[in-house]
């Protein structure tokens, strides 16, 4: 059984704050010892069936707050960020990430494909 929708509220470093009736999906936290950070992340679920993804790095004197929310309209994925949005593709927008990590070619993605992947959503986002 999910956790009951509640109003929830994400201050990050990015905008105004992100505010929506929800429920967290997952969450995870990790410490890297070798930059002495610590990085938590949180999936919320929205009663909208929108995702919010929220990101805080802390070390020692700084901290960074990051907070998303991503949207699919028909073929379309929104993603705001508290000050703005980008529209993308669906497909173009799992194509990207498939190739950020690797998943659709073998080794490492090559500059050229770096740039096949960010120059759209670079478009997108000027748009």
């Amino acid at each position: 059984m999910s956790a009951p929708m509640e109003p929830v509220c994400i201050k990050h470093d990015n905008g105004r704050d992100i505010a929506f009736t929800g429920r967290l999906f997952s969450e995870c936290s990790w410490f890297d010892e070798d930059t002495g950070t610590l990085t938590r992340q949180k999936l919320y679920v929205t009663a909208d069936n929108d995702h919010v993804y929220h990101i805080v790095r802390s070390s020692g004197k700084e901290t960074s707050r990051h907070a998303y929310r991503l949207a699919i309209h028909e073929d379309n994925c929104v993603i705001f960020n508290g000050r703005s949005e980008v529209t993308l593709q669906f497909d173009q927008l799992m194509l990207s990430v498939r190739k950020l990590c690797g998943m659709d070619v073998e080794g490492a993605v090559t500059s050229a494909e770096m740039d096949d992947i960010v120059e759209p959503i670079r478009a997108a986002a000027n748009s």
